[in-house]
C-alpha cells in the first residue's frame, strides 16, 4: 500500500539527500517537506509545506505515515543554549506530537553520536532528551539514528568540521569505527531502508552501524 512521507529539515545535508530518496522511492505516492522557503525541486509526489519556526498550528493539518526528522543546528549557529535547544528539542517534540496525533505509525530521528539525557555536554544531553521525549510518545516505531562526524557538502561553511575532515582524510585509518566520519549519504539511506523493514518500538543506529548503507 502507498504511504505519505513527512519530512523536516529538507534543506540540510542529510535532508536533501532523502528527499530524493523518497521521491524516487515507489512506497511513497506522496512526500511532504516543511521548509521556511520554497524547495527548488519540482515533483509530482511533492508537497512543499512553508511554514516558520512556532506555527505549530500548520502541522494539525498535515497527515502522514512515516516522519523523517532531520532538523538540527549547531551552538555557534544558534547563537545560545536557548536557541539550541528549540531546533533540537522543541521542534522535534511538536512535530512529533502533532503527527502522532493524526495518525502517523514511525518517526525516523537524526540524533548525534554520544547522545544521553545524563551527559555533562549540553549538546549530546540535549540529544538524549530529545530522544526520550519522542521514544514516550509511543509511536509503532521510532528509529534514532546516532551519525558521528557528517561528510558531504554544505552550504554553509563549518570551519571546526572541515578541519576534522581533513583529519579524518589522512588518519582515518587509525580512528576506531564508531568515531569515524560518515558519509550524510548513508545516513539518509539507512532512514528509507529502516522505514521499510516493518520494525517496532525503538530502534538505535549508532554511527559504526550506519556506515555498512
Amino acid at each position: 500500500m502507498a504511504r505519505t512521507a513527512l519530512l523536516a529539515g529538507a534543506t540540510g545535508l542529510i535532508g536533501k539527500q532523502l528527499l530524493e530518496l523518497l521521491l524516487n522511492d515507489s512506497q511513497y505516492d506522496k512526500v511532504i517537506a516543511l521548509s521556511r522557503s520554497a524547495l527548488p525541486v519540482n515533483h509530482h509526489k511533492l508537497e512543499n509545506v512553508l511554514m516558520q519556526a512556532g506555527e505549530w498550528d500548520k502541522l494539525l493539518a498535515l497527515k502522514a505515515h512515516d516522519v523523517f526528522c532531520c532538523l538540527g543546528t549547531t551552538m555557534k549557529q544558534a547563537g545560545s543554549k536557548e536557541a539550541f535547544r528549540k531546533v533540537d528539542y522543541e521542534y522535534p517534540l511538536e512535530l512529533a506530537k502533532a503527527l502522532k496525533a493524526n495518525g502517523a505509525q514511525q518517526f525516523l530521528l537524526v540524533s548525534a553520536l554520544g547522545a544521553d539525557k545524563l551527559s555533562t555536554v549540553f549538546y549530546n544531553k540535549v540529544k538524549g532528551e530529545t530522544e526520550e521525549a519522542i521514544t514516550a510518545l509511543g509511536y509503532d516505531a521510532t528509529f534514532i539514528f546516532r551519525p558521528s562526524l557528517l561528510l558531504g557538502d554544505r552550504k554553509e561553511q563549518r570551519p571546526g568540521e572541515d578541519a576534522a575532515k581533513v583529519v579524518y582524510k589522512i588518519f582515518g585509518w587509525l580512528i576506531p569505527k564508531k568515531y569515524k566520519g560518515i558519509d550524510s549519504v548513508k545516513v539518509a539511506q539507512a532512514m528509507l531502508t529502516e522505514a521499510r523493514s516493518g520494525k517496532t518500538g525503538k530502534q538505535v543506529y549508532e554511527s559504526a552501524a550506519l556506515q555498512g548503507y
